[in-house]
């Protein structure tokens, strides 16, 4: 037992009753200090408990620029962890253009974007993306997290109900928990079984949301059958495009993968933070639907603009997206060539269909295992564990950037790793 488990929990209403005798404040600060140790106490068990069962994560920062190659505790590392798809993060334009507005307009914004934080530079951006994206207009958000749990709820009410898929990205599911409508999980990427649980009457609206790439999966969802069913039974369709911008679709996104025009029932999230190589998201629609969320959307409203530096390394990086088709070309070349070999030498990759190859690992140990033992060859593959998901596996990610060398040292080792099994 904690030696302090016993410690007697003071209420204000007991106090006032007599049950306790009114002490002292030095003697009410000490005991509050204790309840508080004991509290400390619990996560101390917790932590350990993670620990036992390998499922204990750890932050390593970097010592250089991201890229295919970075420093990490004096090392070099090969880096199959990024989501920098393009190899667009230290990409001179990029910085260039984050450097020039820099000097101009300062790094901070100072206020939201209702209170004048923004700047042309983000009135262009988003000028930019809603014709990159086919659609009438868009919003800029912090992040995609924000963008997602700002952007479910205000498109929601009591009434309505939100299909969502079982394996949709985490700021999906809080969006869906913030929102007023009853959320309804459908099976992974089944449209027969969504259809199915879409005949429950709704007394509102009825809106889908799936992200396009699953970004621990690497696989893409239904768009067809989806778009199909939610035009035949008038439902909203809210795609998180995040690992679909910059990467299907000649760099357009998922919608354009499958030649599906956007409508003013589909709403599209995205990222600049991924193949974009800068950061911050974005909401792209119609203009009712953009006017609507700008004045409703909380994680907008409450949230001090984005630096304009931010947008200009946005603009930069479309600009190079749309100018230079061979990026994505080279980053399908490396993706489709690793995921051969390893499929050779007999690893399972889970059904990816995308540049994110996750490796079936047997177990949470053995997940680890392998990540360490590419990590001392130098190659970083992280390993991802519950909860983050159901199965363990080592996640590889691909970049434009990485050249013939960095995949042959990885498929060197998966190699050996195979050999030494």
């Amino acid at each position: 037992m904690h030696a302090l488990q016993g410690a007697p929990v003071l209420r204000k209403k007991e106090l006032v009753q007599g049950r306790y005798p009114m002490l002292p404040d030095s003697q009410i600060f000490e005991r509050t200090q204790r309840k508080i140790c004991y509290y400390l106490g619990v996560f101390e068990k917790e932590i350990a408990d993670l620990a036992k069962r390998e499922l204990l994560r750890s932050i390593l920062s970097r010592a250089s620029a991201a890229g295919p190659v970075v420093t990490i505790q004096g090392r070099r590392y090969v880096n199959f962890a990024s989501n920098d798809y393009l190899g667009l993060a230290n990409h001179p334009e990029v910085i260039r253009a984050a450097g020039v507005a820099l000097e101009y307009y300062g790094f901070g914004s100072g206020a939201s974007r209702l209170l004048g934080g923004g700047t042309v530079l983000h009135d262009r951006l988003e000028g930019h993306i809603a014709g990159f994206k086919r659609t009438e207009a868009a919003r800029l958000f912090n992040c995609g997290y924000a963008a997602n749990a700002g952007v479910i709820p205000s498109l929601s009410s009591a009434g309505d109900i939100i299909y969502s898929d079982e394996l949709n990205h985490a700021s999906i599911i809080d969006g869906c928990r913030l929102s007023r409508a009853q959320t309804v999980i459908y099976r992974h990427g089944d449209v027969a079984h969504l259809e199915q649980l879409m005949k429950q009457r709704c007394r509102g609206r009825r809106i889908v949301v799936s992200d396009t790439v699953f970004s621990m999966d690497g696989d893409i969802a239904p768009l067809p059958d989806l778009h199909y069913l939610c035009r035949r039974k008038g439902a909203l369709l809210y795609l998180d495009d995040a690992h679909g911008t910059g990467v299907l679709g000649k760099g357009k996104g998922a919608l354009a993968h499958f030649k599906i025009r956007p409508e003013p029932w589909m709403v599209q999230m995205g990222t600049f933070s991924k193949a974009c190589g800068s950061f911050g998201a974005f909401v792209a629609g119609s203009r009712d639907l953009i006017d609507w969320i700008s004045n409703t959307a909380r994680s907008l409203l409450f949230s001090t603009a984005l630096p304009a530096a931010e947008a200009a390394a946005s603009l930069a990086a479309l600009r190079i997206i749309r100018n230079t088709p061979g990026l994505v070309t080279r980053l399908w070349r490396s993706r489709n060539r690793i995921v051969g070999d390893l499929e050779s030498l007999g690893y399972e990759t889970m059904g990816s269909e995308t540049p994110i190859i996750p490796v079936r690992a047997a177990s949470v140990g053995d997940a680890v295992r392998l990540s360490r033992f590419l990590f001392a060859g130098g190659v970083y593959a992280p390993a991802i564990r519950p909860p983050t998901v159901r199965e363990a596996r080592v996640r590889i990610t691909v970049s434009a950037a990485h050249e013939d060398r960095h995949v042959e040292k990885l498929l060197v080792r998966m190699r050996k790793w195979r050999q030494e099994r």
